[in-house]
């Protein structure tokens, strides 16, 4: 199968997830991304909380994440031999990936004025905390502090009346700023197609939380604060909203043009009296009768289990949908059958699974590739690079490799 980046090389010098996820959805269509790590590795390999580590058969599934189909090298670039192998690797390279702040990358001599003017087709992708200007530029970010906490996101999504935020899941704006990442990187290779140049792309947490929240921030941008989650006993309409099944577990309808649904749905339910009510009339007498439409409904669905609401609305063209838990969605049979889930071969280790990347071409999902050991690759790369083997030991007794 051709991939969309087959050809395409890309030097990545990051860490942890956020940028590394980028670097992850290019080596699934195709790209060759060497990950370029200190002698040390990664520390995301090492990296012990919530669960993360080595959890399935020796494989760390959170780094085979973040590095699916890259190469690994070991170069320690506070050794001048070590910067001089990345500059070998950049002169193939279409694409910089990198998340070393600012201040790091002039050091090495790696800020981007420096690189675009000697690379000057080279595509140099970063991504920040809080982005390239003000006064937090060179303030350290993770997808916890720049994405959910200053973002806002655990503002708006904390229900009223607790004494802390709620905490975020792993990972989540790093994931979603990794994907806006990777398509500035397309966006950028399909430029330099027209331009012959390559040029800067720059990404940051804070602005993939505000892009998340854009719906909020309409809202405050003309004067109205966003309204708090929860509330669900009388919301503006009653028919987007959560229910409570017989048995305990919830369904969420998403009526936005309800009065296209009301009637077909109440007959679904047996409740034509609910249709003929002059309180339920439209979309303005639900809204100004909110709480009564909602303590009708809540009765209704307490009345049957989650499967037995499955299966009465199954063929009802409304949206609607159940509350999944995130072991339910395995199995679930429209994850099963689009391929949302994938195998990885070990390579002669265990086999594992992973989430798929959502992008799909012709029907098809990227095939899975494992994640790379540290350094795997080092001494493979550097032969491709043009260095003898006499030229490798060398640069191992200087220090620049491991």
């Amino acid at each position: 199968m051709q991939h969309a980046f087959d050809g395409v090389r890309v030097v990545e010098l990051a860490q942890w997830v956020f940028v590394p996820a980028a670097g992850a959805l290019l080596a699934d269509w195709g790209a060759d991304v060497i990950h370029v790590e200190p002698p040390q590795g990664d520390p995301y390999r090492g990296l012990m909380t919530q669960g993360i580590g080595a959890d399935k058969g020796g494989v760390n599934l959170s780094m085979a994440l973040a590095n699916r189909g890259k190469r690994s090298i070991a170069v320690d670039l506070r050794e001048e031999r070590g910067r001089e192998i990345l500059h070998r690797l950049l002169e193939g390279a279409d694409v910089f990936l990198t998340s070393l702040r600012q201040g790091a990358l002039r050091r090495l001599g790696l800020d981007p004025e420096a690189l675009t003017a000697r690379y000057r087709r080279l595509v140099y992708a970063r991504g920040h905390g809080y982005g390239p200007a003000g006064p937090d530029a060179e303030r350290a970010g993770y997808d916890s502090s720049a994405f959910w906490a200053r973002g806002g996101l655990g503002h708006v999504l904390t229900p009223p009346g607790r004494d802390y935020p709620i905490a975020q899941r792993g990972a989540m704006g790093d994931r979603n700023g990794g994907m806006a990442l990777a398509f500035g990187v397309a966006a950028a290779l399909m430029r330099r197609e027209r331009t012959g140049q390559g040029t800067v792309v720059d990404v940051s947490l804070l602005a993939t939380a505000m892009a998340t929240l854009s719906s909020d921030l309409l809202a405050a941008l003309n004067g109205t604060p966003p309204t708090p989650s929860g509330g669900r006993e009388a919301p503006p309409n009653p028919l987007v909203n959560t229910f409570r099944t017989k048995d305990g577990r919830h369904l969420q309808l998403v009526f936005l043009d309800a009065d296209r649904y009301w009637a077909r749905f109440c007959a679904l339910l047996g409740r034509q009296d609910l249709a003929a009510d002059p309180r339920f009339a439209d979309l303005a007498a639900r809204g100004a009768n909110s709480a009564a439409c909602v303590s009708e409904l809540d009765e209704e669905f307490a009345r049957r289990t989650l499967d037995e609401w499955e299966r009465i609305l199954a063929g009802f063209d409304g949206p609607w949908a159940p509350v999944r838990s995130v072991p339910e969605l395995i199995d679930d049979p429209q994850v099963v059958a689009n391929g949302y889930i994938g195998t990885v071969d070990g390579g002669g280790g265990p086999a594992y699974r992973l989430p798929n990347v959502p992008v799909q071409f012709d029907g098809r999902s990227a095939p899975l590739r494992r994640a790379p050991e540290l350094g795997e690759h080092t001494e493979a790369v550097l032969l491709e690079l043009g260095y003898a083997w006499e030229d490798i030991a060398s640069l191992q007794e200087a220090g620049a490799i491991p």
